[in-house]
Formats: structure tokens, C-alpha cells, sequence
């Protein structure tokens, strides 16, 4: 019988313990027969989807189809939809899995999909309807992004003016990737997607975490969603939550940390 995380409300572990929990939870399982759900990865802002290439390798390893798309980073809605249609050609079960800004997208997108059994919020927001991302980054104390960002406008095709946000390459890895070794931080700088203001302002519909059993993995180091408010969001949620000492890169620090979650939520799907 696999052994689950507990929910966040009762869930209070030291790493050595978490650590064993999570070994345990991975363990092989014995009947072959088990068909694996799909894992789809959605990246957030400031990044793109490489940042999770080292999950990706320890999830292939272990047997999983993964998808990792790109998130638009557009707007709420927008985003979202397009994630529904990636979703879409997914066949089987999904175990859906959101960083950073892609939790708000993951929340919406998997709004009615009956074939997403799981969500897993890695370092990542959990809105509930009426919210955007910059209400609940600034619920707690602890953000250090704004004075870190820089911003620009771009014309909007149907008239008007957007602004965009990235986070200032000299400034990237301390706010970002402070866990990350300094030259691969470089290149997650320079190769950061920006956002859409607009998408971090937009209001969240009805998510999917009130029908759909979720997960939480909390970065305990994180500067861009402070850890006071993942652990809050996650509660509300009602998420089986774990802590890790890492950066809001997480994905990219601690890459088999992130896996194990990940496999722990699938493996409730498989059974």
C-alpha cells in the first residue's frame, strides 16, 4: 500500500522525516500492470520550460510520460485555455503539475477535466476565485521581486499597450535561483520568459483544488512567494504538503525532491 502525504492542516515534519516519507512513498511498485498517468509540467514566470529538465530525467527514468509545455504567460484566462487545449491530446489519466505562476493556470485549466486526478503546486500559487497572484504574493511578508524587476511596454494587437515583467539578469539569482550554481543561473536569466502584468493582476475563476486532491511542495527560501503564504494556501486547499530548504527554483535545485512529489501523486491515480 503506498504511503501518502498527509494534508497541510495536520502534516508537521522535520526534513529527516519527509525525506523517509517521500523514499518510502517511491518505492517500486511490484504489479508491472499498473499504467502510469501522464505528468504535465507548467512552468511559471521568469522561466520556460527547461527549468524542468532535471524532474523530466527522473520521471522518465521512473517509467512516466511527461509532457512540458510553455505557458504563454499572456494572461489568466488565456493561458489557461490554451493549456486546456494542450490537455486535450493528453490521453488518460493526467497528474498536472504547476511552478510558481503556472499553479493559477493549472487551477483554472483543470476546471472540468475529468481525466486530471491530481494537481501538484511546486513552489506555486493557489488562488481561489476572485484572487490573482499579486493579491496573495503581497498577503505575507517576504517578496523581495518588485524592487528586482524591470518593466516595459508593448503594443496589444488590437490597440492599447501592455507592460511586461522579468527580473533583472544582475539581480536573478539571489531573488530566483539562490540554490542554483551561478553559471547555470546566468543562463536561467537570460533565458527568462517575461509576464504579462496583466496576467498577475487577472482575477482567478472557480479552481480546480476544491474537486481535485492536491499537493503542495513549499520552498522554504523562496523570495518571489513567500513561504508564510504557500503554507496558507495550501492549508485552504486542504493539499498533503511537504517543505524543502530551496530557492523558488526548486525545480531546478532540487529536481529529485520535486520528482518524488510528483510520483507520490501519481501513484494515488495508478491505485
Amino acid at each position: 500500500m503506498p504511503i501518502s502525504l498527509r494534508t497541510a492542516a495536520t502534516f508537521v515534519a522535520g526534513p529527516a522525516m519527509v525525506g523517509g516519507l517521500l523514499m518510502a512513498a517511491t518505492a517500486p511498485v511490484q504489479a508491472t500492470s499498473i499504467k502510469k498517468p501522464t505528468i504535465v509540467l507548467v512552468h511559471g514566470a521568469f522561466a520556460d520550460a527547461s527549468s524542468w529538465n532535471g524532474v523530466i530525467k527522473e520521471l522518465k527514468r521512473d517509467g512516466y510520460p511527461v509532457l512540458a509545455t510553455a505557458n504563454p504567460l499572456r494572461g489568466l484566462s488565456s493561458d489557461a485555455a490554451y493549456l486546456k487545449s494542450v490537455l486535450k491530446g493528453v490521453k488518460g489519466s493526467i497528474v498536472l503539475v504547476g511552478h510558481s505562476y503556472g499553479g493559477a493556470v493549472i487551477s483554472q485549466a483543470a476546471t472540468g477535466n475529468r481525466w486530471v486526478k491530481s494537481l501538484v503546486y511546486i513552489a506555486a500559487f493557489l488562488p481561489a476565485k476572485g484572487e490573482s497572484a499579486l493579491d496573495l504574493s503581497g498577503k505575507y511578508p517576504g517578496s523581495t521581486l518588485g524592487p528586482n524587476t524591470q518593466q516595459w511596454s508593448y503594443p496589444l494587437p488590437g490597440g492599447g499597450t501592455g507592460v511586461e515583467l522579468t527580473i533583472k539578469q544582475d539581480k536573478y539569482r539571489q531573488q530566483f535561483a539562490a540554490d542554483v550554481p551561478k553559471g547555470l543561473a546566468a543562463v536561467l536569466a537570460a533565458t527568462q520568459r517575461p509576464i504579462a502584468v496583466a496576467a498577475l493582476e487577472e482575477k482567478a475563476a472557480t479552481p480546480a483544488w476544491k474537486s481535485i486532491p492536491a499537493f503542495s511542495l513549499i520552498a522554504t527560501g523562496d523570495k518571489n512567494i513567500p513561504p508564510a503564504a504557500q503554507r496558507w494556501m495550501a492549508r485552504r486547499a486542504h493539499a498533503r504538503t511537504v517543505e524543502v530548504k530551496a530557492s523558488h527554483a526548486v525545480a531546478v535545485s532540487r529536481p529529485h525532491r520535486v520528482a518524488q512529489v510528483i510520483e507520490i501523486a501519481a501513484e494515488i491515480v495508478s491505485y
